[in-house]
């Protein structure tokens, strides 16, 4: 036997010869190789077969048996590649080429560290075993202990008698136990056998197998629950199952208990296909039994978007359900809320060339109210648009046309062929401090009207004093309208004292628009709707969406915008504000009161401000005033604090009932009392780094009745999360005065575990967060310039 002391520092073994006496040479210091941390996650592999890189032996003792072994003995380190054994005492099995540690064993390879008793490595296959064992991953979370793990291929562990958890060191909030663990970290995934659940060391629950992700990978199995309680279906418990059927498809199910309802299953199918991408979301309640006239209850809905060789457009977005009460009777869905009035359902292929497109739409609606003002339906629209820029220096061309077919379910009611096309040519000019946009345009449009059953003689709707929206149509009719549009802005800049060092820029516009009038009472509405008249609003060249009207103008629109910069280039203040005069009074007509005398050529004022002072205090404003009523008609307002670690908002908005009405074409009295006058308080605060807390709250100034609260509770910690939220909402229309409101609350309670393919995001009570527990949610202002 030869024996060496610590002088000689290293041994170096080639694994890749077999020799019969032990190798050993005489290394300086500077010469030893540097080490990998013990606790480094190393995601780069050594090289492609690190069993065939020497391994490095360092100690305080060697003694060797010629032929047979080498015993190392004292501060043993064992480097190969990215593995590195530190050990008491170390035994190199030459003929076997099998390292044996034994005494305070810490083994790393770059993906898991572990502290053992024993550990047994085969230097050429790099299969190892490790006794009495605690365990932690270096690359993603999860440590655990066992009595027995075997490495048994790269990035492969097989664990007996074992336990694996994402808490970090000295937390036991939770655990799995089973009598075996395979882990294999390649796939991201861990397999139990035998598995039992354990808080606090106790025993929850055991099931006799289970796998789960131990990274990002998606796997098949059961998602975390939610529990609550509210006063429409009692006690509530929803249990989520994923399904990874495939890498360009997956299915998530769930399954709602509800005391009062029954049981629910609800599902939503993701998938990614050449054609693009696109989901499908069902739910299903059978035999509902709070209210078992209704029968089962369903809804369903598919959306898809998607691009197909570059030149075709696909868009679905496809929504129904059961019955018009769906919403209102089954909370938390997901397709809809209890506040939408309809459910879109729309197809449209497109496509597209450099320069011209072509698209063929089709659009219905599924109507959730009882009232007989059904929409029309598009069956189909056949669309073509070309486009030739820069025709000549100065001069673009573009040509827009379409052919819709019109139809509804609603008696009374006319449907239609339309075609419509428009030419125009426009002349840009600008440059960096100002533009200069003349346009010209020629709308032709021919209809073709289906007025068998409607009433058109009659101007009022016979024992009624309202107008018959129906009067004067004509079977067949058409119109040429010509526009002309030229609108023109400069930016001007300056540097400014007065309330510090700012840049100041003045934006003033003006546009000139001419469109003769033209009787149009003998074409019936189709879809059509007066726009808002915002700031932004004034320069458009179209009142109305959709061609059925085209208003008469010959106004001139002028406003301004002022924004401040600091001197980092922030913007910290912006108004605008501007106004329509218009050469005939006349032209400042609504949809509901076409023909009616207006007492100024001028419309309202239209403002907007935004304001951030010092990324904390945030403001952002909006009013339409009236001067020929002298009030305002439409306003809101936002104000929002920011402090360290939360925030405050306060916010109002208000429409006159008159607006509303002038608007839209239908009566608004049983939706709305004297218009909407709402207030809302919010907040949000990050109590400490592991609990936070936001509320809301919502009153109507009108009725004078609370809208909606709710408040949440959460806490995360390293490893499990709990969340608790009680909200009370509004869920009856109280615009008659006799009516007594009616409030629904409910109590839930969310929990899950940190780590293991889980992700935390806005539950956890951050600034800015939304869920589908409230209606009204938060709004953040002056977002895009912060």
């Amino acid at each position: 036997m030869q024996s060496f002391s610590r002088t000689l520092l290293a041994a170096s073994i080639s694994t890749a010869l077999y020799v019969s006496t032990t190798q050993a040479e005489t290394i300086t210091d500077s010469s030893v190789q540097e080490m990998p941390s013990i606790d480094q996650c190393l995601i780069e592999p050594a090289a492609e077969n690190e069993t065939q890189l020497p391994a490095h032996v360092e100690s305080d003792r060697l003694e060797a048996i010629n032929g047979d072994k080498a015993i190392y003995s004292g501060d043993v380190v064992v480097t190969q590649g990215n593995k590195t054994i530190l050990a008491d005492n170390v035994t190199l099995h030459q003929q076997e080429n099998i390292v044996v540690a034994e005494g305070n064993v810490n083994f790393s390879d770059g993906q898991i560290k572990s502290v053992s008793d024993k550990a047994t490595n085969n230097l050429t296959t790099d299969e190892m075993t490790l006794e009495n064992t605690d365990y932690e991953f270096l690359c993603e979370p999860g440590r655990g202990d066992a009595v027995y793990i075997a490495k048994t291929g790269k990035a492969v562990y097989e664990i007996e008698d074992g336990s694996i958890t994402s808490c970090p060191i000295g937390d036991n909030a939770w655990r799995l136990r089973a009598s075996s663990i395979s882990v294999d970290q390649d796939e991201e995934q861990a397999t139990f056998y035998n598995p039992r659940f354990e808080i606090q060391s106790v025993p929850v629950f055991y099931l006799p197998y289970l796998t789960v992700p131990v990274g990002d990978t998606r796997k098949t199995g059961f998602l975390y629950p939610t529990v609550s309680y509210g006063s429409s279906d009692g006690f509530e418990a929803e249990i989520p199952v994923y399904w990874n059927l495939a890498p360009n498809y997956d299915l998530e199910t769930t399954f709602k208990y509800m005391q009062e309802r029954g049981t629910q299953l609800n599902s939503k199918f993701r998938y990614l296909s050449d054609f693009g991408s696109g989901s499908i979301k069902s739910e299903y309640l059978p035999d509902d039994k709070k209210f078992e006239d209704k029968g089962n209850r369903w809804g369903a809905q598919l959306e898809h978007s998607g691009i197909f060789q570059q030149s075709w457009l696909f868009e679905v977005d496809y929504s129904k359900v059961s019955d018009i009460d769906y919403f209102t009777d089954v909370s938390g869905s997901s397709i809809g809320n209890r506040e939408d009035g309809q459910l879109l359902q729309e197809g449209k292929a497109t496509y597209r060339s450099q320069n011209w497109d072509a698209s063929v739409l089709v659009r219905d609606f599924q109507v959730l109210t009882k009232d007989d003002n059904l929409p029309y339906r598009l069956m189909p629209q056949l669309e073509y648009n070309y486009y030739a820029p820069e025709v000549m220096e100065y001069l673009d061309f573009d040509m827009i046309s379409h052919v819709s077919l019109f139809d509804t379910d609603a008696s009374g009611k006319p449907s239609a062929t339309r075609v419509h096309v428009e030419p125009g040519i426009t002349i840009p000019v600008g440059n960096t401090w100002g533009t200069w946009t003349t346009e010209a345009r020629l709308l032709g449009t021919y209809y073709q009207q289906n007025l068998d059953g409607v009433d058109t003689t009659n101007e009022f709707i016979p024992g009624t004093t309202d107008k018959n929206p129906y009067y004067g149509l004509e079977d067949t009719t058409s119109r040429v309208i010509p526009e002309f549009r030229s609108h023109a802005g400069i930016v001007l800049e300056r540097d400014t004292t007065i309330v510090g060092n700012y840049t100041q820029t003045l934006e003033p516009q003006v546009q000139y628009l001419y469109v003769p009038e033209q009787d149009q009472s003998d074409i019936g509405l189709y879809d059509t709707t007066l726009l808002q008249t915002d700031y932004y609003g004034l320069f458009r060249s179209r009142k109305y969406s959709g061609v059925d009207r085209i208003a008469s103008a010959n106004q001139i629109s002028y406003g301004a915008s002022s924004r401040f910069f600091d001197d980092e280039y922030r913007e910290r203040l912006n108004i605008s504000f501007g106004q329509i005069f218009y050469f005939d009074k006349d032209a400042k007509q609504t949809l509901s009161s076409e023909g009616s005398d207006n007492k100024t050529n001028y419309s309202s004022w239209a403002i907007e401000m935004d304001f951030n002072y010092d990324d904390y205090l945030f403001y952002h404003g909006g009013v339409q005033y009236d001067i020929d009523s002298s009030a305002m008609q439409l306003a809101n307002s936002t104000l929002e604090y920011r402090f360290a670690g939360g925030y405050i908002q306060t916010n109002y908005r208000y429409v006159t009932e008159e607006y509303i009405n002038e608007t839209v074409d239908f009566d608004v009295s049983s939706i709305t009392r004297d218009g909407i006058s709402q207030a809302g308080l919010l907040g949000a605060y990050q109590i400490s780094p592991k609990w936070s807390t936001s509320a809301q709250y919502f009153y109507d100034l009108t009725t004078q009745e609370d809208l909606e609260w709710l408040a949440r509770l959460n806490y995360k910690s390293d490893c499990w999360y709990i969340g608790f939220t009680y909200s009370n909402r509004l869920t009856n229309n109280i615009s008659d005065p006799n009516t007594t409101p009616e409030y629904e609350n409910n109590f839930s309670v969310n929990f899950g575990i940190v780590g293991f393919g889980t992700n935390i995001g806005s539950d956890s009570g951050a600034i800015g967060e939304s869920s589908s527990d409230n209606s009204l949610s938060y709004g953040r202002p002056f977002f895009l310039n912060n």
